[in-house]
């Protein structure tokens, strides 16, 4: 934590949490906003459907690609200036794509954006840390979990109504103007929180000894995987809304919204509650709740479809459920995530967003179209994707014990 950070943000703390949410939330509100358009923007470009996917490739690579680099570019030259060139980049990339006239050109922009728009969700984690003792961080990290799990589920209800009473290119000028929003106000309200003993060397050899040290360590890679794939088992219904909704429940795109809105609710109502446990509850218990939660509901959906055809009246339920779980937990792993290399935290929060972000590209360029068609290979996956997270997490537990008992301490064990 910076020792000054009492002196450099005199505002309100709950103005700084809704500032990094906004930062938190770019990223998953442009992936899935321009969705919904996919086939009036194949229309209007004269696009086939292998290159429209490519346009969402190209983002989710490119999103974990720089990941990498955010976090260390952070730890070297500052929070605010990454953040600052980071926004900039993305809307830039944002008017490159509504004015895009081929499909190429698209591709490229989207590129473009997945490149920039990691910085938002990379930093905003780090600076938490910077500015908050552990309690407190995971109030506010619980408020940045509230909108990064809403982002993908309003997206596109909101890329629906663009696309239906403007055109396609009007989405991507909302994330513009979005972009120029975030920048003036990070601009104008963001502070430097890295303290400048902490700043790290830019150099190769330290940048690779960072990745080395961190990459090694099983204790990261466990956490890592307990943070970002179980996300997954929510976010892979998101991708298959259009067929899960209207093919097997039979509702009507007017009707879809209530799959977002209970969704919604399910993670702010959890969030909520992880804010509210903060200092009441070990985090390791919270973390165990969380995945009771996710894994019982799970696997009662799994059985639900096994046994009876997917009705509308029962199937959007668990899936709420399944996200309240996910953000009563990620706020406590997130954090033990960058307590683990205090002096890295950039770094770490980088690496996990590559975990994450590489779990959402596998998900949504080739699991999603392979079983969105059946609801049993639906809610199988979506176990599945949980599962993984669970077993990291108890083998952590099991192997480590050290490291779970010390989650929410000052000085983490290195």
């Amino acid at each position: 934590m910076n020792p000054d950070a009492a002196t450099i943000w005199r505002a309100p703390r709950w103005t700084l949490a809704v500032l990094l949410a906004a930062l938190g939330m770019l990223g998953p509100f442009s992936i899935d906003t321009y969705i919904p358009a996919f086939s009036g923007i194949a229309r209007a470009l004269d696009a086939t459907p292998v290159e429209m996917q490519q346009t969402l490739s190209a983002y989710l690579f490119g999103f974990a690609f720089m990941n990498l680099f955010h976090g260390a570019l952070a730890d070297s030259f500052g929070r605010r200036p990454v953040v600052l060139w980071g926004v900039g980049v993305f809307t830039l990339a944002s008017v490159g794509c509504a004015l895009s006239p081929t499909i190429g050109w698209l591709v490229l922009f989207r590129a473009l954006q997945g490149l920039s728009t990691g910085a938002g969700i990379v930093v905003s984690r780090a600076v938490i840390r910077d500015m908050f003792p552990p309690e407190e961080a995971q109030r506010v990290m619980s408020q940045v979990t509230i909108y990064f799990g809403v982002a993908p589920a309003i997206a596109p209800i909101i890329g629906g109504w663009l696309f239906v009473h403007a055109d396609w290119h009007a989405i991507f000028w909302l994330l513009a103007a979005i972009g120029v929003l975030l920048w003036l106000g990070n601009w104008k309200f963001l502070p430097e929180t890295l303290h400048p003993a902490h700043r790290q060397p830019f150099e190769v050899s330290h940048l690779m000894r960072g990745y080395s040290q961190l990459l090694s360590n099983p204790r990261f890679l466990l956490l890592a995987l307990a943070s970002g794939v179980p996300f997954n088992g929510m976010f892979l219904y998101v991708l298959s809304a259009p067929e899960f909704l209207g093919t097997h429940l039979r509702l009507a795109p007017t009707e879809f919204f209530w799959f977002f809105v209970l969704t919604i609710a399910g993670i702010m109502s959890g969030a909520w509650v992880s804010g509210r446990l903060a200092g009441r509850v070990l985090p390791r218990h919270q973390i165990r709740y969380g995945f009771a939660v996710m894994f019982t509901v799970g696997t009662l959906n799994l059985l639900a479809n096994l046994l009876f055809e997917a009705h509308v009246g029962w199937a959007l339920i668990p899936l709420a459920l399944f996200a309240f779980g996910w953000a009563l937990n990620v706020p406590v792993v997130t954090l033990m995530v960058l307590d683990l290399f205090p002096t890295r935290r950039g770094m770490a929060s980088s690496l996990q967003a590559v975990v994450a972000s590489v779990a959402n590209g596998l998900v949504a360029g080739v699991i999603a179209p392979v079983v969105m068609h059946s609801t049993v290979a639906l809610a199988a996956t979506s176990l599945a994707m949980l599962c993984v997270g669970l077993f990291a997490w108890l083998y952590l537990r099991r192997r480590w014990p050290d490291t779970v008992r010390m989650a929410g301490a000052q000085t983490p064990p290195a």
